[in-house]
């Protein structure tokens, strides 16, 4: 379940703003919604899994917070992102 470093390094070189960026907003958004994605699949499978119900409420929680602290400081980067991402129709 857990992220495999290369793909990890996939998405913050995707992601990142300049040569030494990894934790942008942008990187950790994208970094939570792979790892959101991943989740959402065991727990397709594994329907009584509570605790990592628990951890996949946490990290949805952390992007909201995160997109809306892009969305109120850098809302051409929040929309960029977003589009991006396929999140928020």
């Amino acid at each position: 379940m857990a992220l495999v470093k290369e793909e990890k390094e996939k998405i913050i070189e995707k992601y990142r703003i300049n040569e030494s960026d990894t934790g942008s907003p942008e990187v950790q958004v994208a970094i939570l919604t792979n790892k959101i994605n991943k989740l959402n699949e065991h727990l397709k499978s594994n329907k009584k899994d509570n605790h990592s119900r628990r951890g996949l409420v946490m990290m949805v929680g952390k992007r909201k917070r995160l997109l809306d602290y892009l969305k109120d400081n850098e809302l051409d980067r929040y929309k960029k992102l977003i589009k991006e991402l396929g999140l928020r129709k």
